[in-house]
C-alpha cells in the first residue's frame, strides 16, 4: 500500500530521523557515563560551577556580578537559599528567604564587622507567614588578603543547619573571598600599570618638550612656514601622549605619534638622522599597551645616534608572525654595555636632565598585561648599534584598544 500523499512520507522520514537520533545520542550519553566514574563526573560537576560562580566574582562585588553569582554559588552550597550582602545591603538572592532580607541583612552586617560566621535558628528568622519553610540560615564572611571581610555570603535553609551544611557554606564564603582578592588584585594591577604610564609620561616630556621648542624656535625667523608645521606636529604629539582615556592603542596609532616624534627630531638632526620603516599593513589594527613602542625609538635617538658622529639609521619592522605581531626599533649608533643594560643602569651620563625613558619600564609593562614569554629581547654592545625586539599576540583577553 503506498504512502497516502508526500507530505505524510516526509512527516514520518523526519519522525524516524528524530527517533535514530535521539537513540544515537542515548547511547553516546551512556558511553561516556560508562567511561566516567561517579567520582569523576562529581568532580567536574563541582569545578565547572565553581567556574562559572568564578568569573562574575572577578570583575568585583557589585549587584550584577552577585546577580550571576549566587545561583551557582547556592549549587556549591546545597541551600534552599543563598544570597550576597555587604554592610548596607543585601546584593543578591536565590531561592527562598527574601521575605527575610532585613533579619539577614542585620545579621550580615554584624558579622563582618566581627569577621565571625553566625548560625541562625528559627527563633532568630520568625515571621508572619504561615507558609514560610525556612528555618535557618549560615552567614559566613568573605574576607580578603588583608583578613578585613568586605561581604557576607547567607545560605538559607528548611531545617535546622546541619553541620555539613554548615562547613559546605564556610569553604564556599572562603573561596569566593579569595575569588575577590583576586579581583583587587587585578585592580592594583589595572592602578599600577596606569601609574606607570603617568611615570612614564614624566620622563618623556620635560626632554622632549625642550628639544622640540628649541628645534622649532631655531625656525622662526628663518623658515616660519617650516615652524607652524612642526607646531602642529608637536601639539598632534602631545595630545595623543598626555590623552586621559584608555592604557592601550593600536600599533598605527602608535605609529603615528612616532612619525610626529621623528618629524620633529628630524628637524633637530637633519640629514644626520635617517629613518626606515617596514610595517605590515595587516597588523596596523592589533592592540599594545599605549606608550610602549614610542619609548624604544626615542632610546634609539638619545642614547644610540645623538652621540654618534656622523649619519645614523633607526629602523622600524612590524611584520605578521600567525598568531603574534613582531616588532622591531634597531639603530646604528654607538651601543650600549650589555653588562650595564642587565643590571638596569643603561642610562646616558652626558644627560645632565637626569630623566631616562629606560627599557625596564616597557619590559615591565608587557610581560604583565601578556605575560613573561613576551618581555623585550635587547641585542646590544658599545660601538655595534642596538635592536630591541618585542612580540605581540594579535588577540588577548580584556586587552582592546580605545577609540
Amino acid at each position: 500500500m503506498g504512502w497516502p500523499n508526500l507530505s505524510t512520507a516526509v512527516a514520518v522520514v523526519a519522525m524516524i530521523s528524530a527517533l535514530a537520533a535521539a537513540l544515537f545520542a542515548v547511547v553516546r550519553l551512556r558511553a561516556r557515563q560508562g567511561i566516567a566514574t561517579a567520582t569523576q563526573r562529581a568532580t567536574y560537576e563541582v569545578l565547572h560551577t565553581a567556574g562559572l560562580a568564578a568569573e562574575p566574582l572577578r570583575a568585583g562585588l557589585t549587584p550584577a556580578g552577585a546577580a550571576k553569582a549566587v545561583r551557582h554559588l547556592r549549587t556549591l552550597v546545597g541551600s534552599a537559599g543563598l544570597a550576597l550582602a555587604d554592610r548596607d545591603r543585601l546584593l543578591a538572592i536565590d531561592g527562598r528567604g527574601g521575605h527575610h532580607g532585613e533579619q539577614l541583612l542585620a545579621a550580615a552586617a554584624n558579622t563582618i564587622t566581627t569577621r565571625r560566621s553566625t548560625v541562625l535558628g528559627e527563633s532568630e528568622l520568625r515571621c508572619d507567614r504561615v507558609d514560610c519553610p525556612v528555618r535557618g540560615a549560615v552567614i559566613a564572611p568573605l574576607t580578603g588578603p588583608d583578613g578585613l571581610a568586605c561581604a557576607a555570603l547567607v545560605a538559607i535553609v528548611d531545617d535546622q543547619p546541619a553541620p555539613g551544611l554548615v562547613q559546605a557554606a564556610l569553604e564556599t564564603a572562603h573561596w569566593a573571598g579569595a575569588q575577590l582578592a583576586l579581583a583587587e588584585l587585578d585592580s592594583s594591577r589595572e592602578r599600577l600599570a596606569r601609574a606607570e604610564v603617568r611615570a612614564l609620561r614624566a620622563q618623556i616630556s620635560p626632554h622632549f618638550i625642550y628639544n622640540a621648542l628649541t628645534a622649532i624656535g631655531s625656525f622662526v625667523r628663518t623658515d616660519p612656514e617650516r615652524a607652524r608645521e612642526l607646531i602642529l606636529e608637536f601639539a598632534e604629539f602631545t595630545r595623543y601622549s598626555f590623552r586621559a582615556h584608555g592604557e592601550f592603542t593600536t600599533l598605527a596609532e602608535e605609529l603615528r605619534s612616532i612619525d610626529r616624534y621623528l618629524t620633529i627630531e628630524r628637524a633637530r638632526f637633519g640629514d644626520r638622522l635617517q629613518v626606515k620603516l617596514q610595517i605590515a599593513p595587516e597588523v596596523l589594527p592589533v592592540s599594545l599597551p599605549f606608550l610602549c613602542l614610542q619609548p624604544l625609538v626615542e632610546n634609539a635617538v638619545r642614547h644610540g645616534l645623538s652621540r654618534k658622529p656622523g649619519v645614523g639609521m633607526i629602523s622600524i619592522e612590524a611584520r605578521d608572525a600567525g598568531a603574534e605581531c613582531h616588532i622591531t626599533v634597531e639603530d646604528d649608533g654607538v651601543g650600549m654595555d650589555p653588562a650595564a643594560l642587565a643590571a638596569g643602569i643603561a642610562d646616558d651620563p652626558a644627560d645632565d636632565s637626569g630623566q631616562h625613558v629606560g627599557l625596564s619600564n616597557v619590559d615591565e609593562r608587557l610581560r604583565s598585561v601578556f605575560g613573561d614569554q613576551f618581555g623585550l629581547v635587547v641585542e646590544t654592545d658599545l660601538g655595534s648599534g642596538t635592536k630591541v625586539s618585542m612580540r605581540i599576540p594579535k588577540f588577548h583577553r580584556h586587552v582592546r584598544a580605545s577609540t
